[in-house]
């Protein structure tokens, strides 16, 4: 043994070849932490150290090869500014360049993941071996950074400066036979045969049948475009870039500009090129935010295994009542992560509608490629559509999904009961309906919770977990277990009307009918709320949820928190109501919809609407667009700051979360409690005093006033 230590060792083998194994000690994957950063300083001091070493092959211990950089370690060197963000990158450029000048050839088996800094130091070598399953990448962009380890210059000079700006921009992980193509690695094979291939190209390249020589020379030498070739690849590329990007999100563009700026120049010039662009994005706000949005995913996610941990038995039976759009895409989702799942309704058109929203979907995947018809017939088998109740008294589980009515549910949760285990557990897919309310007629509330999906079911993340007062620890534990096994975010509320999400999101619906109310137009403040960073403005949004669906859970809401959110004049969204207009489920909203050439819903500006609104609102006028923004977020912030104080949500991180996964909160902000920290309590709490005659959603709670007075953050800083 060459070298022993608690992230990794190297060993000699036959032939010379000394192999270098990643197996960080107490983790599940290998991450390029301080510790893995120190110890491969200290095993290349060993392997050049050594006699005899002929060549070098890298190894994981793990099932993966490494992740990417301990991304905890981020916080306090960020705040540290330039020189500790560039002390972060130092040791491990260092490292991987040390090991590219290695007097012998190297090549990497890369099983699992290969991402972030792990795949950087698999740029490093002179070969890479890719197992069959792997899947490599530079996903930095994903947390506001760019490559910082050598990928912006040793993967242009590889794969060429196209294909490099668009993996990296991008940010995706790219799957063997991508990464084949593109000549990012060089072989892939199965992972079981992975370490032999690797041993054998090494000893090609020992044996001087490979030119590993040549390639170093072309990764440390300057990339051999014209000045033409140039413009014209980085010209376009940044315009395509940054257009997508948008101006939120610097990094894809800092990448591309650091592979331009360091295309004319060798390894070493390229690479302090690198960390200037690596630098400016780590000290952004959108870094910070995204940073943060991972610790917090991390963090949610531990709590839901905690979760997991705690329940009884695995769900390995499902059934859903009410089939239809929503539960066909619960029966779906369901069935395509393995659990099977009843899908039953009480009339036949609504078993097809279920089965044709199942078969689209899973369609789609296997048109993309995705999926095997084979495999999407294993899927559709998994959900067994039925009229009856036959076979209930054998699930896990059952999640009611009909009709948003109490008298509805009632009828439908105390039946169902009747029905099925004394051990199973009900969930209702309530919007905003309270869960003690709906548990009433049970006779086992115990075991009576939420489970609260977003529209569509297959794309939207979050799963809220809505806990009733009566409602057990093990049926809370159960119901996120299933969430988890159908690959949703599930987060843990308590009941109260519109429970978490959507107590929150209505006050910002609020404060948009008040700005209509007062003469705003709605495209006006649409547009405004899109460039701040929403994914569509609130009256788009409401054509979206459906307007019929928004007025009755504001209705919901209304009486649940009168004082705040009852309404004392017509709002938009009634006037539409009241015209038929209910959103792109009937085509006409705020907005009429068309289909595009794909055939999605587009909007196109009316003229109807406007007319509708005329009796009901304020002569029409400019709002400057921060008096928008600020009467468009008070409400949601103050009131989210009082589900924290109530208990609703344990923690901002989950609350943050919740709002990015449940109704698309602009992720480079963070979240709320992240915006109202980057903002400064004492700037909102002025903020919102400015509007104190708009009423009590534009009052900050007194342990708001509190912090401000005291400069608390909701997020202990680093």
């Amino acid at each position: 043994m060459l070298f022993s230590g608690k992230a990794l060792s190297v060993q000699m083998l036959d032939n010379g070849i000394a192999e270098l194994n990643f197996d960080l000690q107490g983790e599940s994957v290998n991450k390029f932490n301080r510790l893995t950063v120190t110890e491969l300083s200290q095993a290349l001091d060993a392997i050049e150290a050594a006699d005899g070493v002929k060549g070098v092959l890298l190894t994981s211990g793990k099932g993966v090869f490494i992740v990417g950089a301990d991304i905890t370690e981020f916080g306090g060197a960020f705040s540290a500014g330039p020189e500790g963000i560039a002390d972060l990158m130092n040791k491990n450029n260092e490292n991987i360049n040390r090991l590219e000048d290695l007097p012998v050839p190297t090549v990497v088996a890369i099983n699992g993941y290969a991402l972030g800094g792990g795949f950087e130091v698999c740029l490093g070598c002179d070969y890479r071996v890719m197992g069959d399953q792997a899947k490599v990448g530079l996903p930095e962009v994903k947390l506001g950074l760019i490559p910082g380890w050598g990928g912006t210059v040793r993967l242009p000079r590889i794969v060429g400066v196209d294909v490099a700006a668009e993996w990296i921009a991008a940010g995706k992980e790219q799957r063997p036979d991508a990464a084949l193509t593109a000549h990012a690695v060089d072989a892939v094979v199965p992972t079981d045969k992975l370490k032999d291939a690797a041993l054998k190209l090494l000893g090609r390249a020992i044996d001087g049948e490979l030119d590993y020589q040549s390639r170093r020379e072309i990764k440390k030498s300057p990339i051999p475009l014209n000045d033409t070739e140039a413009l014209m690849a980085f010209f376009t590329t940044k315009a395509f870039v940054g257009q997508q990007a948008g101006k939120n999100y610097p990094s894809p563009v800092a990448a591309v500009t650091s592979i331009e700026q360091g295309y004319k120049v060798g390894r070493d010039e390229a690479l302090k090129i690198e960390q200037e662009q690596f630098i400016f994005c780590a000290q952004t706000g959108t870094a910070k935010s995204l940073v943060g949005l991972f610790l917090n995913d991390q963090a949610i996610g531990k709590v839901a295994k905690g979760w997991e941990k705690k329940a009884d038995k695995k769900i390995e039976r499902a059934a859903v009542l009410g089939a239809g759009i929503m539960g066909g895409g619960i029966a779906y989702q369901s069935a395509y992560k393995g659990t099977p799942i009843k899908m039953k309704d009480i009339a036949q058109d609504g078993i097809d509608l279920g089965l044709k929203e199942a078969n689209k979907l899973l369609s789609k995947l296997v048109d993309r490629g995705r999926l095997t018809p084979a495999k999407m017939g294993e899927v559709l088998n998994r959900i067994e559509p039925t009229l009856s109740y036959d076979g209930f008294g054998d699930v896990d589980v059952v999640v009611e999904a009909v009709v948003e009515n109490p008298k509805v549910k009632h009828a439908v949760l105390k039946e169902v009961e009747g029905k099925v285990s004394e051990d199973t557990v009900i969930a209702s897919n309530t919007s905003t309906i309270s869960i003690d309310h709906l548990a009433e007629p049970l006779a086992r509330p115990e075991n009576f919770l939420g489970m609260h999906f977003f529209n569509p079911v297959h794309k939207m993340p979050l799963v809220e977990v809505i806990r009733g007062e009566k409602t057990s620890d093990n049926a809370i534990a159960r119901v996120v277990a299933y969430a988890n096994k159908m690959g949703k975010k599930a987060i843990v509320v308590r009941d109260c009307p519109g429970f978490l999400v959507n107590r929150v999101l209505f006050p910002y619906f609020a404060g948009f009918a008040m700005l209509v109310r007062d003469g705003a137009d709605f495209q006006a403040v649409d547009k405004v709320m899109e460039r701040w960073g929403w994914p569509m403005g609130p009256a788009y949004l409401m054509d979206v949820v459906g307007i019929d669906t928004g007025v009755h859970a504001e209705k919901v809401m209304a009486e649940g928190f009168p004082e705040r959110m009852g309404k004392t004049f017509t709002a938009a969204s009634d006037v539409m109501y009241e015209a038929g207009r209910y959103g792109q489920k009937n085509d006409k909203g705020f907005y009429n919809y068309e289909e595009d050439k794909k055939g999605r819903p587009k909007k196109v500006a009316t003229e109807e609407s406007y007319e509708l609104l005329k009796p009901h609102v304020a002569d029409r006028r400019d709002f400057e667009k921060d008096e928008v923004i600020e009467r468009m977020m008070v409400p949601m912030a103050t009131e989210l700051a009082r589900c924290l104080e109530e208990g609703i949500v344990d923690s901002p991180a989950e609350a943050d979360m919740a709002l990015i996964y449940g109704i698309g909160f602009p992720p480079f902000r963070g979240g709320i409690f992240a915006w109202l920290d980057s903002i400064g309590l004492d700037e909102f709490v002025k903020m919102a005093d400015k509007y104190a005659d708009l009423g009590e959603l534009y009052q900050p709670t007194e342990r708001m006033r509190e912090m401000a007075a005291k400069g608390e953050t909701y997020y202990k800083s680093n």
